[in-house]
């Protein structure tokens, strides 16, 4: 059986994606409208999402999001 491969990331997961964001919002700027622009579009979502329910399992009370 192979061991699986760990990896030790320097920041947070919030962090990476608030990064990744920034530059896909870079990105949709200069695309114009088309799958493209759309598929960069709903990687966004999905970042801020993910941001979203990170925040909300590491919260104090696991109030349900709003």
């Amino acid at each position: 059986m192979q061991k699986r491969r760990r990896f030790e990331h320097a920041s947070t997961l919030e962090e990476r994606l608030a990064e990744d964001t920034t530059q896909l919002r870079e990105q949709a700027k200069t695309l114009k409208p088309g799958p493209t622009r759309d598929h960069v579009l709903r990687r966004i979502r999905q970042n801020e999402t993910a941001s979203h329910l990170s925040e909300w399992l590491r919260s104090p009370g696991l109030k349900p999001p709003v």
